[in-house]
């Protein structure tokens, strides 16, 4: 398994993994938002072409790609995403080359519990979720709740927790898309789940850091990265 990477700036090591349909412009922006604060941002192209604008067509075709690819468990409960292993060794590449306390990772939609499942590394300090939307919300109401991990890694993301790991999500009020996942993660990660949720205004109001980007929001993302990291 291999994917492209972006890599800029310095200092202690985040990952942003985009959302459907690919790193569009409003997705580099909040990469460089990162950045700008004292990080290096490392971010893998794992479906689409890099800056382009999202439309109806660029975003059915690259969800087409991601369900049927096989790096990831778009519909399956309880099991991980394959790519998040790939993930996860590529945090602690960076991390050993760039040094610092941790590393930190924010995903968005499709890629939105993989800095959940990064969590399983001890080096996870500082896990975003972004309105997360696997497995998608289709035909089974528990898809809903998942997590889009496997029991295995779901109890050691409940033990990091415990210990005192802190979980940032965020999601508008009214996305469908993240179904029922946000009382699924209070309920397994207690106090250490801190959920920003904001009112929705439209229907199509799902992407809270770039296409409908909540300035708050993100400031409070890079907040949080700097709180765990620097």
């Amino acid at each position: 398994m291999r994917f492209p990477t972006y890599r800029r700036g310095s200092g202690p090591a985040v990952l942003v993994i985009h959302e459907i349909p690919g790193i569009t412009p409003k997705v580099a922006q909040f990469a460089n938002d990162v950045v700008e604060r004292g990080f290096t941002v490392v971010m893998p192209s794992l479906v689409g072409t890099p800056e382009k604008a999202p439309s109806q067509l660029y975003l059915a075709q690259s969800m087409i790609k991601i369900c049927i690819a096989k790096e990831f468990t778009t519909m399956a409960l309880n099991k991980t995403s394959p790519v998040i292993a790939w993930l996860r060794a590529l945090a602690r590449n960076v991390h050993n080359e760039v040094g610092g306390s941790g590393v930190g990772a924010v995903g968005m939609c499709f890629s939105g519990g993989f800095a959940l499942g990064m969590m399983v590394d001890d080096i996870m300090l500082a896990p975003v979720l972004a309105q997360p939307s696997m497995p998608f919300v289709v035909g089974k109401k528990k898809r809903g709740a998942n997590l889009n991990l496997s029991t295995d890694d779901e109890a050691a993301v409940v033990q990091r927790a415990q210990d005192g790991c802190q979980v940032l999500g965020l999601r508008f009020t009214g996305d469908k898309l993240v179904g029922d996942r946000f009382a699924t993660l209070r309920e397994k990660l207690g106090d250490a789940f801190v959920a920003i949720e904001l009112p929705s205004t439209a229907n199509h109001d799902h992407s809270t850091l770039t296409e409908q980007r909540d300035e708050a929001s993100v400031q409070r993302v890079l907040d949080f990265f700097v709180e765990k990291l620097l």
